[in-house]
């Protein structure tokens, strides 16, 4: 743990609470889906063979979504929106009823402290690019009046906050694959600083695209594990190769206690803290020997007012890349010293791959689950754990998490060297 973190915790109560979870991913097209294949050990990768116009059709594997978002919307909405966007709506609505609201619209009177912030990594690229190949063959005139909204960021976002009627703010981070956990790290601060009661926020992610795919695969990010899609994405394991691209959102709606209490909401799970940090040591590459990991999941420990010792359970980002699983790793010994074993630690991209953007969000769904459950989740894809990673990872059977107080700490990173770490309690 970093010195200058190493204070005693906040004596004051710093938490705000979760009161509705949303998910769609390649396991499923809500929660309780999602959920129980993740228990159960379903994998949602599988081999996509892309056409090419010249030469051989390339082969990419992808997690896609379980369920088409454009087949739960209303046609008319799913029509103006790009598939990005098309999450984070399918996923917040899930979020806001299971918070107890039947209508979207009737979270607050008039919208004044109803606030929104979703996080996206490359956001409406697909839909340009297929209105760039609209330019091209076709002309200008084929471009769709609607490629300006549905291409900028803040699109989904947008389509959530117009879906409750958010009036207190609506916010879009775009911090890679860090970007879902920065949407909450942002509700935390908002509902903190007085200027929320309410905050829908996550992570929307729509890029399976031969583009992206290609992009990711000439980096040497990319699993080649052609002929396994079920065992290619392997986070901590020793043969892992590369990660697997996946899509789909997670959404929860976060609140003041206060709010939540008031109106006698059910609470899942407190968020009681998030540290952000970069590492500042190359756009693609994170810091050797994971320091800057390290860091960030002590300034979310800080900020929650924990202590290592207290920390049962971490959601690790652990892609499935050697780098990047072996510094996560590093990072957690740092933090956690003696008690690493204590630690349950999963790696749920195992199941539904990397969601970019998405992924912190999603994950951090995933860790209310686990506390309120007090179930730590699978990788169902590992075989044997890397010796150099040394944690005590979930193998491919969901692990008891102990009784008592619990708490745990999800952990997101990014191209750009970006770091979040968020803390999690559950809530008794």
């Amino acid at each position: 743990m970093s010195p200058r973190h190493a204070a005693d915790p906040a004596p004051e109560d710093r938490s705000a609470v979760v009161t509705g979870l949303g998910l769609t991913t390649a396991l499923g097209g809500d929660v309780p889906t999602t959920w129980q294949a993740l228990l159960g050990g379903v994998c949602g990768v599988e081999r996509l063979d892309v056409a090419e116009p010249e030469g051989p059709a390339q082969v990419y594997l992808a997690a896609p979504a379980a369920v088409d978002p454009g087949t739960v919307l209303p046609s008319a909405k799913a029509a103006h929106c790009d598939r990005a966007a098309q999450f984070a709506l399918v996923a917040a609505r899930e979020a806001v009823r299971d918070a107890g609201y039947p209508d979207p619209a009737s979270l607050s009177a008039d919208g004044s402290r109803v606030a929104v912030v979703v996080g996206v990594g490359l956001g409406g690229l697909t839909s340009v690019l297929e209105q760039n190949r609209l330019l091209e063959s076709r002309g200008p005139g084929r471009v769709s009046p609607r490629t300006i909204p549905i291409m900028l960021p803040n699109h989904p976002a947008a389509e959530v906050g117009l879906m409750v009627g958010a009036k207190a703010g609506v916010h879009a981070p775009v911090s890679a694959c860090a970007a879902g956990a920065e949407a909450l790290a942002q509700a935390l601060g908002m509902i903190r600083d007085g200027r929320a009661d309410i905050v829908v926020a996550g992570g929307a992610e729509a890029a399976l695209h031969p583009l992206v795919m290609a992009g990711f695969a000439r980096l040497r990010a990319l699993s080649r594990r052609h002929d396994d899609p079920k065992g290619a994405s392997r986070p901590f394991d020793a043969d892992r190769d590369g990660f697997v691209m996946g899509e789909g959102a997670g959404m929860l709606v976060v609140e003041s206690a206060r709010h939540a209490a008031a109106r006698g909401a059910r609470v899942h799970g407190r968020l009681t803290g998030a540290g952000i940090t970069n590492d500042s040591h190359h756009v693609a590459r994170p810091a050797p020997g994971g320091i800057g990991c390290a860091d960030v999941v002590g300034s979310a420990l800080h900020d929650a007012g924990l202590l290592p010792r207290q920390i049962r359970h971490v959601n690790a980002h652990a892609t499935s890349t050697p780098l990047g699983d072996l510094g996560e790793a590093q990072a957690l010994h740092s933090v956690f010293a003696a008690g690493v074993d204590d630690v349950a630690v999963s790696a749920t991209k195992a199941a539904f791959g990397h969601t970019l953007g998405a992924a912190g969000a999603i994950e951090a769904v995933l860790t209310v689950l686990a506390l309120r459950h007090r179930t730590a989740p699978p990788a169902c894809t590992l075989e044997r754990v890397d010796p150099e990673i040394r944690l005590n990872v979930v193998g491919r059977t969901p692990v008891a998490l102990p009784a008592g107080p619990l708490a745990a700490v999800s952990t997101s990173m990014g191209f750009g060297g970006h770091n979040v770490a968020l803390a999690f309690a559950d809530a008794s």
